[in-house]
């Protein structure tokens, strides 16, 4: 039997741990600025009067969202669904090609089908338009975040994220997946591509200018939703393991990884998605577990100590890595702060599950309540009816595009004169990659992983290749895509063109047993360089990659080398860049400055390497008139594996 001294102690226990932990819960939530709420009465008067409207079953089905291909607008009108969006390589009627009719077609019809369930509350679509309307056969994809960081220009982002909604709104859709705002602690992450750079401040300014860009004339018909993400470290997990786990301290959290919140949030995002990834605090030693189930940072510092109004949206799936949870069952996620629960093909599961724990007390209905207010608070705040026609060129911004990708590249090597060649030079183009628009554009094009395309798939793009028989004239460029056919020494200079094969979360991670060497990765590339190195041309070499990669044996093969990143499908951009332009226009040199350390060793992995090949801000104009310095050491990789 226990004594009152056993009880007295077990008590004392049980208040000091209560104590210990809300003083934990705190020093996190003050880790973050105190924002104060702004809201709208008319439309808050108005999201309380739909709110009366709405059943059990209907609330639910505002929560609810299934990817295009797993449901019909009977369905929709049936179960009341409030989103839905379409997924990396999901079309309307599995057509890849389907053009920007087809598409509003299928929202039209999912529109009309919500009306009816929910008179006055629309249905909102969202898709991952991460550069560019990426989804649709024909738009304009423009370089990756992590070339948009080189070119630190805000007023670019800004109007690529005006193009992109333009586009979005084009086909019916009303909401952008983007931008990430990851700061990179790792390049072997793969989704290093996504991030702006490694310098929170800078991610913090063109996030916030992407917001801005996308979300512009919301109340018109031209903006669409922006989503701040993954909140919060997707960028800073261990070893750069895609859904891994961050361990920072508080402060750490909030100043670093927080910073591009803290950007869409001034520019007034509405919508911000769940990160994949763990969070442990090394300030407390306490292991928070999976972002999607975190209460203290969804709720607690994103939604009030932050005064988010808008939604939180899980990731695919998202849900189902919380412990104790199933991808169509988490109370728990909800509980925590997800509002929006991206099921894409378990949703009718999950609704009932929902519907089951609601009427058995395992989620409150205030929080069911709450997340539906936000939900329609989103909804309200912005005009379904597109301002845009449904054609396809309203996905085109190629001006835009192209000067991006001019503004974007970095010259990491060069032999003065080289640089930009004449326009009547005679040039022997090596490296399949020269001709594939799949590599010029990286991952998430036309569909998820970007790899199973073809030139065909990007009706509106211009490779590298096409670009440069446009500037100097077909007989002028010779293409051999291996470099085994032609003898160098007959033309004026080498264009190689390498590549990363093209990647998307996950599969694009580089694993702890490989390194950044890309002639490891890509022996191809390396073959293709050794053939014309040396052979009576001088050599101009671009990189077409996610990621700064580990290069010195291809660099020291090369006469000049540039890191063009994923420039996407404006490869007149790459050529403006390579050639001299018409009598008297103005050359614009190189102008991009690197937003990651570039490595100068295999296993420099670290955004914070401290002997890099260059450092953040690196990059040369080819205007330079001393050459390059010496060959580049090419350390041999360790063995077995680099050092943990």
């Amino acid at each position: 039997m226990p004594t009152k001294t056993s009880c007295l102690a077990a008590a004392l226990a049980l208040v000091c741990a209560a104590t210990a932990g809300a003083t934990e819960t705190g020093s996190i939530v003050q880790a973050w600025p105190a924002r104060q709420p702004q809201r709208d009465a008319a439309l808050e008067a108005r999201v309380d009067a739909a709110l009366k409207t709405l059943t059990l079953r209907q609330k639910i089905g505002q929560m609810t969202q299934p990817e295009i291909r797993a449901i019909t607008a009977d369905e929709v009108r049936e179960y009341g669904i409030g989103t839905v969006l379409n997924g990396g390589g999901g079309w309307p009627g599995d057509d890849r090609a389907a053009t920007p009719a087809q598409w509003r077609a299928l929202s039209e019809q999912f529109q009309a089908a919500a009306l009816q369930a929910t008179p006055g509350i629309p249905l909102l679509w969202g898709t991952d338009a991460v550069h560019g309307h990426n989804n649709v056969r024909g738009a304009t994809l423009f370089p990756h975040n992590i070339a948009l960081g080189a070119t630190r220009d805000a007023a670019l982002v800004r109007d690529i994220g005006r193009a992109t909604a333009r586009a979005v709104r084009a086909s019916g859709l009303h909401w952008a997946f983007a931008p990430t705002l990851a700061v990179v602690q790792d390049v072997r992450w793969g989704r290093t591509y996504e991030s702006f750079g490694a310098d929170p401040a800078l991610v913090r300014q063109l996030g916030q200018a992407a917001v801005e860009g996308l979300q512009e004339g919301l109340k018109d018909g031209r903006g669409v939703l922006a989503t701040a993400k993954h909140y919060i470290a997707d960028g800073g997990t261990r070893r750069g393991i895609d859904q891994g786990l961050a361990q920072t301290t508080p402060a750490e959290l909030a100043n670093v990884h927080g910073a591009g919140y803290l950007g869409a949030l001034d520019a007034g995002v509405l919508t911000v998605m769940a990160s994949f990834s763990s969070w442990t605090d090394t300030a407390s030693h306490v292991e928070h577990g999976k972002m999607h189930g975190n209460a203290t940072l969804l709720t607690g510092v994103l939604k009030e100590r932050l005064a988010f109004d808008g939604l939180v949206v899980s990731d695919w799936d998202g849900v189902g890595q919380v412990p104790g949870c199933t991808d169509e069952h988490c109370p728990a996620a909800i509980n925590a702060g997800i509002d929006v629960v991206m099921v894409p093909f378990k949703w009718k599961a999950f609704y009932a599950n929902t519907l089951r724990d609601v009427e058995q007390g395992r989620i409150p209905m205030a929080r069911i309540d709450d997340a539906v207010r936000r939900i329609l608070r989103v909804k309200f705040s912005l005009a379904m009816t597109p301002a845009v026609p449904a054609t396809m060129d309203a996905l085109q911004a190629r001006e835009l595009g192209r000067r991006a990708v001019r503004e974007s590249l970095v010259l990491l090597k060069h032999r003065p004169g080289l640089l930009p060649l004449k326009p009547t030079a005679r040039v022997l183009v090596v490296g399949a990659a020269a001709d594939s628009l799949a590599h010029q554009s990286g991952g998430w094009s036309v569909t998820w992983q970007g790899r199973d395309t073809s030139n065909a798939d990007y009706p509106q793009g211009t490779s590298l290749l096409a670009a440069l028989r446009q500037r100097l004239g077909d007989a002028q460029v010779m293409f051999d895509a291996d470099g085994s056919q032609a003898d160098p020494s007959r033309f004026d200079a080498v264009i190689a063109v390498l590549a990363e094969t093209p990647y998307a979360e996950g599969e694009g991670d580089i694993r702890v047993t490989e390194t950044l060497r890309h002639s490891a990765r890509h022996p191809q590339d390396a073959a293709v360089l050794q053939r014309v190195a040396s052979r009576g041309a001088p050599v101009v070499t671009l990189l077409y990659s996610g990621r700064p990669l580990y290069v010195n044996d291809l660099a020291n093969q090369s006469d000049a080398f540039i890191a063009a990143w994923q420039p996407g499908t404006e490869g007149q951009g790459l050529a403006d860049v390579l050639v001299a332009p018409a009598a008297g226009k103005t050359w614009p040199g190189f102008t991009g400055r690197l937003s990651f350390p570039w490595p100068a060793g295999p296993c420099q992995f670290s955004s914070h390497e401290a002997k890099p090949w260059w450092p953040v801000g690196g990059g040369l104009s080819g205007k330079e008139t001393r050459a390059t310095a010496k060959p580049l050491p090419e350390p041999a990789d360790p063995k077995p594996i680099c050092p943990l």
